[in-house]
């Protein structure tokens, strides 16, 4: 009846109107419809909707940004912001997978890292990071 499952292949959804405030990960993929306040990591994909506001840290594999992010993204996949997606903040990838659709807002910086390993730290400043190319964005496409 029940089967274990650690939760890897699982999809979350944070409904509308639900507010979540600390840290939050996620073993599988998620999507936030509602609004979080913190540090969110996810495994696998971590999808904003459109009536989603997410003020947070985030560290995921590929990130789908259809509604509000401010903070600083740390992934090692493919982000998407898509014609209603904003996001304000700094982008942290291994390579430069970013993809913005005709209406989608970036902006902030877009860093480079050479690192495997992409690690959110709290201590270092993003500017402050050595062997980083830094893309530097404020623009909105139409």
């Amino acid at each position: 009846m029940f089967s274990k499952n650690n939760g890897a292949n699982s999809l979350t959804v944070i409904g509308e109107g639900v507010k979540i405030e600390g840290k939050i990960s996620f073993p599988g993929s998620v999507r936030i419809n509602g609004t979080i306040v913190g540090d969110i990591i996810s495994k696998d994909v971590l999808v904003i909707g459109k009536e989603g506001k997410v003020e947070s840290k985030v560290k995921a594999k590929d990130i789908v940004v259809a509604g509000y992010l401010k903070g600083e993204i740390t992934a090692s996949g493919l982000i998407e912001i898509t014609p209603s997606g904003s996001f304000i903040g700094n982008l942290i990838q291994e390579k430069a997978m970013l993809s913005i659709e005709k209406g989608g807002l970036f902006q902030g910086k877009s860093i480079i890292s050479e690192k495997k390993d992409l690690e959110v730290k709290e201590s270092k400043s993003i500017t402050q990071k050595e062997n980083h190319k830094i893309l530097k964005f404020d623009r909105k496409v139409a």
